[in-house]
């Protein structure tokens, strides 16, 4: 917090008096960039309400990263995070050092509401109710519910108008980035949620865009709330088949899945607790926790240490949770565990409107062992409260493009499964995929990259493997 603090400070300091028709207002950098590169950093001016004609304006960060190269080729790379309300800024740093930069320019574009956006819309609210909740042992679904009208109301007094804050205005946000820059031909490049924000930017226009990469995308079309108790049961499923097959450990492994089912299934409704001092603090709190709690360590080991999944699994059967809670508790003390404002009000407007309560009981009663749980942070009596007006029905339809793209993801996703790409790849017959058997959410990484050079070069070119735990198809 204390980083990102002075990092907005220095950043927000140089902010000039914005005139009506300025559109880019030149800024210090908000993060260190390798200084060889020669890069232009700013913000870009944009309504925060387009549907409000008040003239009230909101500023969005960027970060250009210029090729040293002077034959370097005229489209460049645009990247956004995912989240939604991840911060961008961060991959410019990442870019000055990858083989893309070689090539092209890259360009990081924040997205509006996150960190150094102004405003953004974070403020402590819900983290500290969901802390008290712990704490004080109360019930945490009605504590989330009550920081969540803490947070509304802290942010709409900061005059922050929140049903600006969707995807349709932030594919807005990007078209207009293309013009005030004045690139006629762009390479989009989007992870998780900014891959379906990509492709809405490609449905809103695609004159200018030349192709994609969508790294374990979420399409707008797929109702993700009706989808991820799927999807993490599947990829809990693979895992399981493939530790039953290499594991040389019949008694510690054998029989995983059904021993993992019944334990969870059993334990619905039964509460644990654990002595814990917090950081900073010498009383020790009898910390109650349930089987929400558990899931979500398995769920945070699936994503990003599949490795040790199993053995993390077969400890939590066995009763042995302490080590694994006390770190579970140690994160949300000293990182918060609320999603940000941002991301909770894009969730409303892309989803909860279009969500279907009937088909999400169903997916609790064929996974009795997740009944209850909540795999998105973000849920529908969050979204009650927050009272975000939804996207348009035409942002949530898919469409057919014969746009080139180079569609990724993790065999082990247990958020966004393959499944996706191949019916992105359904609409888009020029689309390429890559599917990495051994990575979860967000492929990334510098075999990522190699493809990546590969495919930017000539779009259009099949892309061919000869790395056995990267299939292309």
């Amino acid at each position: 917090m204390k980083i990102v603090l002075l990092t907005f400070i220095a950043f927000a300091s140089c902010i000039p008096v914005v005139r009506s028709q300025q559109k880019i207002i030149p800024c210090a950098c908000p993060v260190e960039i390798d200084s060889s590169f020669k890069t232009r950093c700013g913000y870009l001016v944009v309504p925060e309400n387009r549907k409000k004609n008040n003239g009230k304006t909101i500023q969005l960060p960027f970060i250009v990263v210029e090729s040293k190269n002077p034959n370097k080729k005229k489209a460049p790379l645009l990247f956004m995070s995912g989240g939604p309300g991840g911060s961008s800024l961060g991959w410019a740093r990442g870019a000055a050092k990858s083989n893309i930069i070689n090539d092209r320019d890259c360009i990081a574009f924040g997205q509006r509401g996150t960190d150094y956006a102004l405003p953004n819309l974070n403020s402590p609210e819900l983290d500290s109710a969901i802390k008290m909740s712990y704490r004080k042992n109360l019930n945490k679904d009605s504590m989330v519910i009550e920081g969540v009208k803490r947070y509304r109301k802290s942010l709409e007094a900061r005059g922050i108008d929140l049903s600006g804050y969707n995807t349709d205005e932030t594919v807005t946000d990007v078209h207009d980035l293309l013009v005030s820059l004045q690139i006629d031909s762009v390479n989009l490049y989007g992870i998780s949620y900014s891959g379906g924000l990509m492709l809405a930017v490609l449905q809103r226009d695609p004159s200018r865009i030349r192709s994609l990469i969508l790294d374990s995308p979420l399409p707008n079309f797929v109702p993700i709330d009706e989808d991820e108790p799927a999807n993490f049961n599947e990829a809990l499923s693979l895992l399981f088949s493939r530790c039953e097959r290499d594991s040389v450990d019949k008694v510690l492994y054998g029989n995983l899945k059904e021993r993992f089912r019944g334990y969870f299934t059993s334990i619905e409704g039964k509460k644990f607790s654990i002595p814990y001092v917090e950081s900073g603090t010498t009383d020790t709190l009898n910390i109650q926790y349930t089987r929400n709690d558990l899931l979500d360590i398995v769920q945070n080991y699936l994503s990003g240490q599949p490795e040790k999944a199993p053995f993390v699994i077969t400890e939590l059967i066995s009763g042995r949770h302490y080590d694994y809670v006390k770190q579970l508790l140690d994160d949300l003390f000293r990182y918060g565990r609320g999603p940000s404002g941002m991301r909770i009000s894009v969730y409303c407007a892309d989803q909860a409107v279009y969500n279907n309560e009937t088909v999400m009981q169903q997916l609790y009663n064929a996974y009795p062992y997740m009944k209850g749980y909540h795999i998105n942070d973000v849920y529908k009596a969050m979204c009650d409260c927050w009272a975000s007006p939804p996207i348009k029905a035409a942002t949530k339809q898919p469409f057919y493009s014969n746009r080139p793209a180079l569609l990724a993801d993790g065999e082990m996703d247990n958020a966004c499964r393959p499944l996706y790409i191949d019916r992105v790849h359904h609409y888009m017959p020029n689309s390429q995929r890559l599917l990495f058997t051994n990575r979860g959410h967000g492929v990334g990484g510098r075999d990522f990259q190699y493809f990546m050079r590969m495919f930017l070069d000539d779009p259009y070119k099949k892309i061919v493997s000869d790395h056995k735990d990267i299939i292309t198809y």
